[in-house]
């Protein structure tokens, strides 16, 4: 199993929110596919096909969870 495919099945678990270091997500991201956009601290993913926009922000090494 790649290192992807290992945090993608950490991600979908939902048990980790908080301790996904946010490199590892971003490289995730353009890993499948999407485009970004970077706006201050706010990272905008989107892909054609996908209708939800991903709106990351960093939070020290993290990425900061979503509430």
């Amino acid at each position: 199993m790649s290192q992807y495919e290992k945090l993608l099945q950490r991600i979908l678990r939902g048990t980790t929110d908080a301790n996904i270091a946010f490199s590892e997500l971003r490289q995730l991201l353009i890993h499948l596919e999407f485009s970004e956009r970077i706006r201050g601290d706010h990272h905008i993913y989107t892909k054609d096909g996908v209708e939800e926009i991903i709106n990351l922000q960093p939070r020290g090494s993290k990425a900061k969870p979503i509430k």
